[in-house]
């Protein structure tokens, strides 16, 4: 596995090859791997795990590079077959749903949540305590977005050249989804933002998670109340994993996001779930998930 920075990875299967997310671009004041999604010259399968341009911008060149066929949500595909990916080179799922990829490789697809983006400009630390802001409706969520755009519009010119660029029309994140690979050598969840449904995430057991780690982390419906080092340990007490792998952790976009601090949730983790074991990946360092 290689970590192409965001959340965005590259599993290679025996000899299948399949992107987890798509986001490979960056600004130029962003550290990243030096590629473009433009680069990628192999790849059968792409997952999405929702809409947001930090995580499907790029699965339009890929698809059409590549002839990978793309699983995402129904908005995810809307918005890849309006820039020119083949009705055959998409899957539309919800959750509920288990693709096959290969012979001996099935990925599940679950339903999940977003991340309280609306409820920060700015992403806090893993240790940083957040309260309230529970009970808070769509319309009120709505207006604050607006708070985020007009930081957004304050990043700077390199932040302003990259949203340009990357604005594909999306309509919200689309609904977020988790992905279950079931391999010969073992199985690995894919979570790309912080959010999840507590009942979803109880009932699977993976080999190895891979959990997103940045901003305020949404347990069903609601913004946690505590840490986001806390809220990454629940979810993998939830799912009983032997190993941890973080995603969405680089300072990906900067003024908003921020370089995730590891080890209060490798801390948190330990308390949590004694035994497991949060393994670090650096860009493209060609990680083995199993020996």
């Amino acid at each position: 596995m290689d970590w192409y920075g965001c959340a965005t990875f590259r599993l290679a299967i025996d000899g299948l090859v399949v992107f987890l997310d798509a986001y490979i671009d960056r600004a130029a004041n962003a550290p990243g791997t030096g590629l473009r999604a433009d680069d990628i010259d192999r790849a059968d399968w792409v997952v999405v795990g929702h809409s947001h341009f930090d995580h499907l911008w790029g699965a339009e060149r890929i698809a059409r590079n590549t002839g990978a066929v793309v699983i995402g949500s129904y908005e995810s595909t809307r918005i890849l077959a309006h820039h020119g990916v083949p009705e055959s080179q998409l899957i539309s799922v919800s959750g509920g749903e288990r693709v096959r990829l290969a012979d001996d490789v099935v990925v599940g697809v679950f339903p999940s949540l977003h991340s309280c983006v609306w409820s920060h400009t700015a992403m806090g630390g893993s240790n940083a305590v957040c309260l309230g802001d529970v009970g808070v409706t769509y319309q009120d969520r709505v207006a604050r977005f607006g708070d985020l755009a007009r930081h957004f519009a304050s990043l700077g010119e390199d932040v302003r050249r990259h949203l340009d660029a990357s604005r594909q029309g999306d309509r919200g994140d689309g609904g977020a989804l988790v992905f279950v690979f079931e391999t010969p050598d073992g199985s690995i969840l894919y979570q790309d933002t912080s959010g999840h449904w507590s009942g979803i995430l109880h009932d699977l057991r993976p080999d190895v998670a891979i959990l997103a780690a940045a901003g305020r982390g949404n347990v069903d419906g609601e913004p946690v109340q505590g840490t986001l080092a806390q809220f990454v340990a629940r979810q993998a007490w939830l799912l009983k994993a032997g190993r941890v792998i973080l995603a969405h952790h680089d300072d990906w976009l900067p003024g908003f996001s921020t370089a995730t601090d590891v080890e209060p949730i490798r801390a948190e983790i330990s308390r949590w779930l004694p035994g497991s074991v949060l393994e670090d990946l650096s860009y493209l360092d060609g990680h083995r998930l199993f020996a």
